[in-house]
């Protein structure tokens, strides 16, 4: 376990915020978001924020932070399945010198560095079972105890953690405890997906356009009419991240053709093979290879997106650990260390995905 992080590339800076204007636009799902927000952001009372990937639960647990009366303490954000779970808990907890081999002096964790300031747990479900009783002893009497240490110590901070999961499934699933989920969901803010907020396109479209115009030294042109309704149209899987992706794409090629192809509503592919009409037809056998080929790339969808962590996917999927490998091997689908292996001068980060 390495040492070499320092404590201010840990407690990162706010940095510039959209306008509250442009973040909460004016839906009324939004708005009621703002509110609940304005009332609680005082508190220190835990929050959770839930929403699908991409919709600004981190700008939202900045916002929090922002306007709390702990605004000029520290902002730790934890990412909690970037850190390898072998080092998650040195990561949050820090550790005494000699704690384990290689732990040559003492470190504190970024719970410590959060001390009067606000903590943020993005994708908390993440969490192994071990560091939510820990994490679940830091809400309850504001301790926690560094690896290696005898004593506990003491901490006032704020935690806003944010999933893109359902916590109560993640709960009847036995990945997550319930005493920890009715810590955390003291106040409860949802983000809407972009797709039940399309009147606030046009706000964030000239946000990131006079954005990305800037930082490039670019002078892209606004969108024009046909494209705005095709965005309108768009299903936008990828949320409001998508969208600032698109934008960004856009000022840098200078063409609306660079993101027009990606607007076209995509329609399931069940199989591409022709289907010869001219003899007998088996139903059931055609039937039954398109759902095998259905099975197979949503398999494949959910392992990437979980970087091949055979058993996030798993619970993803609402299936067991063995029935997950059964169908990766019936699929043809490679392991996961044949997934991930590195390319040349990049060194591998087997914690990351390993199961």
């Amino acid at each position: 376990m390495s040492t070499s992080n320092s404590v201010s590339s840990l407690v990162q800076p706010l940095g510039e915020t959209p306008p509250e204007a442009v973040v909460f636009g004016g839906t009324d799902a939004m708005q009621a978001l703002r509110e609940r927000l304005a009332k609680i952001a005082g508190a220190n009372v835990p929050v959770l924020i839930q929403g699908e990937s991409g919709t600004g639960k981190d700008i939202i647990a900045r916002m929090i932070h922002a306007a709390s009366p702990w605004k000029s303490g520290p902002w730790v954000k934890v990412n909690c399945p970037a850190i390898p779970g072998t080092l998650l808990e040195s990561e949050l907890f820090g550790y005494e010198k000699g704690a384990f081999t290689g732990a040559f002096g003492t470190k504190p964790g970024r719970v410590e560095m959060a001390h009067r300031g606000t903590l943020f747990l993005d994708e908390i479900s993440e969490l192994d079972m071990s560091l939510q009783s820990k994490l679940l002893q830091l809400l309850q009497d504001g301790q926690f105890c560094r690896i290696g240490a005898q004593e506990d110590k003491k901490v006032e901070v704020r935690v806003v953690c944010a999933t893109n999961r359902k916590l109560e499934e993640e709960i009847a699933n036995g990945a997550f405890r319930a005493d920890l989920f009715y810590r955390i969901n003291v106040v409860n803010l949802h983000m809407p997906p972009l797709r039940d907020r399309i009147s606030d396109l046009p706000e964030l479209v000239a946000f990131f356009l006079e954005c990305y115009n800037r930082k490039f030294n670019s002078r892209a042109k606004p969108l024009t009419t046909e494209l705005m309704n095709a965005l309108r149209k768009y299903h936008w899987p990828g949320n409001v991240r998508e969208l600032e992706n698109l934008i960004k794409r856009y000022v840098i090629l200078g063409t609306e053709e660079a993101i027009s192809s990606d607007l076209r509503p995509q329609q399931p592919d069940f199989f591409s093979a022709d289907i010869n009409v001219d003899g007998p037809i088996s139903l059931k056998k055609i039937t039954r290879q398109a759902v095998h080929e259905l099975e197979r790339k949503i398999i494949l969808k959910v392992l990437q997106h979980h970087h091949w962590n055979r058993k996030q996917a798993a619970r993803a999927l609402n299936i067991s650990y063995r029935a997950l490998l059964y169908k990766i091997r019936d699929a043809g689908l490679p392991s996961n260390r044949a997934a991930r292996r590195p390319q040349a001068g990049n060194a591998p980060n087997d914690g990351v995905a390993a199961d």
